[in-house]
């Protein structure tokens, strides 16, 4: 069977575009007409020599949560959901997720349901979109439950960015204090250097250590470069494994300067809130629960869910194992303790994940202040002990000559 790309028009007038793998263009020209499709151009698909790289093709938050909002709007428009398929892959400027769409409406042509279809693509539907979606079919409110998909990611998207945010100040002062230093180190000292041969005589120790230092930067920097990026190619698998992964997830909740504090807040703000969303929708408890711990970010939050459902599987509450678990506050497990004795479980959590998404907020700007201090301090006893080091032995040799 071979790929044709066709043109085509339905009884309105609407234009639609597509691919379909067929023994030959007759083959695809009669699906289109049991369609009610005018056939305006059929031609083979040409295999794409350019290169394509696996790690560039993404699909961001925003792209995946516009696409679940306009899914919504036209359903409940009366559209059927393949012509609103048809419609947003014409619409979606995103290649990868343009062809993901493709996909979808292929296998929903094939029968698959919606769900099913999306379940075939995890690179670009997570278990929480393929659940909340899953529930929504069953429940015949699919445009509800793709609004809060949309509503989710957006969410996540925004604690996200003030994370990043965050972050911007002190990388952009980190770099431009590790830039000050090798300058100062392979431009400065070696001037220095000189000078201090025609004294004679021993160094001082700081300025021995500046002096190694400028011979190892000068001397052997692709060796520096090639250690940093082993380094980080290290840590990188190392995060990623499964005996790595586990012990970041711990030291990230106790890293001092509120780092350990903002790091616990996104992960409660993000349990709550993806286990409001798949509640609401109507997804079964226990598969809930699942993903929300798939989804939650940290390993900590992953072993909490587990000892969640062994409870609720037992008959027993959600609050009691989750006050067990220390990423929870105490606050959040009466909270949830309180939703499920009133039957009101998805609106706690709502309240819980906006409070922490606030928190969040407020701890990031506190971050900030605390950064701007310890940031000028580390780069002030960089640059002086440079300083120092090089005006030691001039010191030495001045004491001698008076």
């Amino acid at each position: 069977m071979s790929t044709y790309v066709f043109k085509a028009m339905d009884l309105a007038g609407v234009k639609a575009r597509g691919e379909l793998e067929a023994d030959s263009k007759q083959a695809v020209s009669d699906q289109l007409k049991q369609r009610r499709l005018i056939v305006l151009d059929i031609a083979d698909k040409h295999a794409s020599r350019q290169i394509e790289l696996e790690f560039l093709k993404t699909v961001k938050a925003n792209d995946l949560a516009i696409f679940s909002r306009q899914l919504s709007t036209m359903i409940s428009s009366g559209m059927s959901i393949l012509r609103s398929l048809y419609v947003l892959e014409e619409q979606t400027e995103n290649k990868f997720l343009k062809e993901t769409i493709v996909a979808v409406r292929k296998d929903v042509e094939a029968g698959l349901s919606l769900s099913d279809a999306m379940a075939r693509h995890p690179k670009v539907f997570s278990p929480l979109f393929v659940a909340m979606t899953q529930a929504g079919e069953a429940g015949g409110v699919l445009e509800d439950a793709l609004l809060r998909v949309a509503d989710q990611l957006q969410k996540d998207a925004s604690l996200r960015r003030q994370i990043r945010s965050a972050m911007v100040y002190p990388t952009l002062v980190v770099v431009f204090a590790v830039g000050v230093m090798m300058a100062l180190v392979a431009f400065l000292v070696p001037v220095f250097e000189g000078v201090f041969k025609q004294f004679g005589g021993n160094l001082p120790a700081i300025t021995k250590v500046s002096v190694m230092m400028s011979h190892a930067v000068t001397g052997y920097w692709w060796l520096i470069f090639l250690s940093a990026a082993a380094a980080v190619v290290g840590f990188l698998k190392w995060k990623k494994s499964s005996w790595g992964r586990p012990q970041w997830d711990r030291f990230r909740l106790r890293v001092p300067l509120k780092i350990g504090a903002i790091v616990q807040q996104v992960a409660v703000a993000r349990w709550s809130r993806t286990l409001a969303s798949l509640t609401a929708a109507g997804v079964p408890l226990l598969l809930a629960l699942d993903i929300t711990g798939k989804t939650g970010g940290n390993v900590v939050v992953e072993e909490a869910m587990d000892g969640v459902i062994t409870s609720v599987k037992r008959g027993g509450t959600i609050a009691a194992p989750l006050a067990e678990a220390p990423i929870f506050p105490t606050m959040v497990t009466h909270m949830v303790g309180v939703g499920e004795e009133t039957g009101a479980l998805d609106a706690m959590l709502d309240k819980i994940a906006e409070f922490y998404e606030e928190q969040v907020e407020a701890s990031v700007k506190a971050l900030t202040s605390i950064l701007e201090p310890v940031m000028i301090i580390v780069i002030g006893g960089i640059v002086g002990f440079i300083v120092i080091s090089m005006y030691m032995p001039l010191f030495t040799v001045y004491n001698s000559i008076k």
